[in-house]
């Protein structure tokens, strides 16, 4: 289920000035096809410095660097492998991110100190456009997701505003941006909500001799899609990988406790729950249930990830005391919705007892 950007959109006008804002260090929050991103010029280290303030984000985890199509690879790296450049062809633009052997002009503020960097080249027009005159299309830039660090990420413009507690004018100017009140950030770039919903597949292509490709997160683009390109199959992560984006234990949650059920146990805990007063809220995709707040999703895993951030923020303001998601398939097409749901349930073993031991 891959839908467009809305019609209401960042014009000219708001993307060449939120291009001048990144030249002259400031934030940016702009539409990719997979989550909404907070930028900043990759290579100036005091506006990623900016990044990891506004979020609250550790300084040991990573960002992406985004780039413009047709960007000169070798800028920002010391080696483009020809599987890499063969996954490039394939797949960018689009919702894939390659890492590479960071170029040492690239400052390290971007890799949290690492000899990699993670780069991609997104596919949303109001992205590409934004990238195209950020430096004439020459620079790059480092953007994780537009939230609190560990939050669910956005997957519209206003959830980027409620994230950051901005407030929302129109001063004619902008044609599509809104600026905010909020210090950190400049101006959040409309462009509808996110096609594909969950952030980019991360591949390291770094190792290629001593390891082969290593899958450090999946997404929509599966890695039996990768080894059709490449030949090989992308390993899981071992020990030595790249720290790489959205890849700690607890990630992607809302504020409300979050856990999943098989459909077959879904109605009875809920009973049971009401039975103790507490509200629930479900996400379910198959199961029929009655429920205080529901969201249905689709039972395919493309038109699942679309919908889903916005469940869980949606969910999240029901004023719920649980969030019960029903278990989605376990197969390979499912992986990066099931990766984003089992970061985003962490640490809830046991929730469910200790509400009907209230």
């Amino acid at each position: 289920m891959k839908q467009q950007p809305s019609a209401s959109v960042a014009g000219q006008a708001a993307i060449a000035e939120a291009a001048a804002i990144l030249e002259q260090g400031g934030l940016v929050a702009f539409p990719t096809e997979t989550v909404y991103g907070l930028g900043a010029d990759a290579e100036n280290p005091a506006a990623v410095a900016r990044i990891y303030e506004a979020k609250g984000r550790p300084h040991d985890h990573p960002v992406i660097v985004h780039v413009a199509p047709g960007a000169d690879l070798d800028y920002w790296v010391t080696e483009v492998p020809e599987q890499a450049r063969q996954l490039v062809q394939a797949f960018w633009p689009g919702p894939l991110t390659l890492i590479l052997k960071r170029h040492p002009q690239i400052p390290d503020a971007v890799s949290a100190g690492q000899d990699s960097v993670g780069i991609r080249c997104p596919s949303h027009p109001v992205a590409i456009a934004l990238l195209q005159a950020f430096k004439g299309g020459k620079g790059g830039v480092a953007a994780p997701s537009a939230n609190k660090f560990g939050n669910v990420s956005p997957t519209t413009a206003r959830h980027v505003r409620d994230e950051f507690g901005m407030d929302q004018h129109d001063d004619g100017d902008l044609g599509g941006g809104i600026a905010c009140s909020a210090a950190e950030l400049s101006v959040v770039l409309e462009g509808g909500s996110s096609q594909v919903g969950i952030e980019s597949t991360i591949v390291d292509m770094s190792r290629l001799a001593t390891h082969g490709p290593v899958l450090l997160r999946p997404g929509h683009i599966s890695a039996q899609q990768i080894a059709d390109v490449i030949g090989m199959l992308p390993a899981a992560p071992d020990q030595a990988a790249p720290r790489a984006s959205g890849t700690l234990e607890s990630h992607y949650a809302p504020r409300t406790p979050v856990t999943m059920l098989a459909a077959e146990s879904l109605a009875e805990t809920l009973s049971r729950l009401r039975a103790r007063g507490v509200k629930v809220a479900v996400i379910r995709h198959a199961a029929t249930v009655e429920a205080d707040a529901q969201r249905v999703l689709p039972a395919d895993p493309a038109g699942y990830a679309y919908g889903l951030y916005a469940a869980l923020r949606d969910m999240d303001q029901t004023g719920s005391g649980l969030i019960l998601v029903e278990t989605p398939p376990q197969d390979a097409a499912w992986l990066g919705v099931n990766d984003r749901l089992r970061r985003s349930v962490f640490g809830s073993a046991g929730v469910i007892e200790s509400l009907l031991q209230k």
